[in-house]
């Protein structure tokens, strides 16, 4: 449980989520850490004791975190989104900030396996994510954010995109496609194992979870105005349309640019060049009825 989730709401919301699940009879212990590499390690002892699922109740950083430890596990994932994006749980059909309807859903053990996406860096560290990754343009305007105090909310991203954009230039980026080479000057671009991040922008529209494929949106060189034009469009979804955007599919995707980051599920993966690929229904997570899914589990 993460309860700066949401500016406060996970610490405001934890007792009534943990009341919640043990009136359903789930017997549930909480794991509130000082740090990530705290909680990392406490989600990781869970589940190698053989807890019957780990729940992540924050925002989407807390859900990056649990996957670490749930990837390629029979460790079924449960999410209770109560942060500020929420974007995979939304892509997953799941309640947000309903903290009754997640412990239903919870509780009925729903389970459906989805795809799930690793990032290899330069250095050799390999880190799990579920949504989208973004290197280029827009993580820089992560990077920024991320070290503003002032504003809070989509008004911090709005501001340090603003004061990104006057300094961002194109950059060459070469890219690898399942073998396939092809290199051109760039904004950004985008791997979508998912289909959005940042709170509903629908970078990689078309994703799906369970195709066994990685879903690049390439931003391609253009004038600012033009940027500044087709970047809100990513909240519909729309920006595809434009002629400097194009889309690309493949199992593994190489991404080589000189001074760019990657983020992935909004979180700091580190310099490129770097390595993603697919890895087909190597998570379970426990989703709504009516969700694709397997037969009740029983762990």
């Amino acid at each position: 449980m993460n309860p700066e989730a949401g500016r406060g709401r996970g610490r405001r919301l934890g007792p009534e989520l943990v009341a919640a699940l043990r009136s359903r009879g789930i017997d549930t212990a909480v794991l509130v850490a000082t740090g990530p590499h705290e909680a990392l390690s406490m989600a990781r002892t869970a589940v190698h004791d053989g807890v019957g699922c780990l729940v992540a109740a924050g925002g989407d950083g807390t859900v990056h975190l649990a996957l670490q430890a749930v990837a390629g596990t029979s460790t079924p994932l449960g999410i209770v989104a109560l942060g500020t994006g929420n974007d995979n749980a939304v892509g997953l059909g799941l309640p947000v900030k309903k903290v009754t309807l997640a412990a239903d859903v919870l509780a009925a053990g729903r389970v459906r396996a989805v795809d799930v996406a690793s990032v290899t860096t330069a250095e050799g560290e390999r880190r799990w994510f579920l949504g989208v990754l973004s290197a280029g343009f827009d993580s820089l305007v992560t990077e920024r954010a991320n070290g503003m105090t002032w504003p809070s909310g989509q008004a911090r991203y709005m501001r340090a995109l603003a004061a990104e954009l006057r300094a961002f230039r194109p950059v060459r980026f070469d890219v690898e496609i399942d073998g396939v080479s092809m290199s051109d000057d760039a904004m950004f671009a985008s791997i979508g194992n998912g289909t959005s991040y940042g709170g509903g922008m629908k970078v990689c529209i078309g994703a799906l979870l369970d195709d066994g494929l990685l879903t690049m949106t390439w931003i391609h060189r253009m004038p600012r105005r033009e940027l500044v034009a087709t970047f809100p469009k990513v909240f519909s979804g729309t920006h595809i349309k434009h002629p400097g955007v194009t889309q690309h599919h493949g199992r593994h995707i190489r991404v080589a640019a000189a001074g760019q980051l990657a983020y992935a599920d909004g979180e700091r993966v580190g310099p490129l060049p770097i390595d993603v690929e697919v890895h087909p229904l190597a998570v379970r997570i426990l989703v709504p009825q009516g969700a694709a899914a397997e037969p009740r589990s029983t762990a």
